[in-house]
């Protein structure tokens, strides 16, 4: 397809530049809110974004338990390292 490869490419880009600003020497990865209502974890998604959180910095993760009515959304959001070197 045309435009594939430059596609591809720009995307590696992307992904290279977010690796380098949220990377383990950067900073670090600070938990928000843990729960299991959707509305509570957009709610809190608002207030980031209110509170003007870059989308970059903010990561959702699902986690699955057994059964599968206790899944949980973690919230988290990257904390930048401010200690001097």
């Amino acid at each position: 397809m045309p435009g594939q490869a430059k596609r591809k490419r720009r995307q590696a880009a992307r992904r290279d530049r977010e690796v380098a600003r949220t990377g383990p020497d950067a900073g670090r990865w600070d938990a928000v809110l843990e729960t299991a209502d959707q509305a509570e974890l957009r709610a809190c998604l608002r207030g980031l974004r209110a509170a003007g959180v870059a989308d970059e910095l903010i990561r959702i993760d699902l986690l699955c338990r057994r059964p599968v009515e206790r899944i949980t959304y973690q919230v988290s959001r990257f904390v930048e390292d401010t200690t001097p070197a």
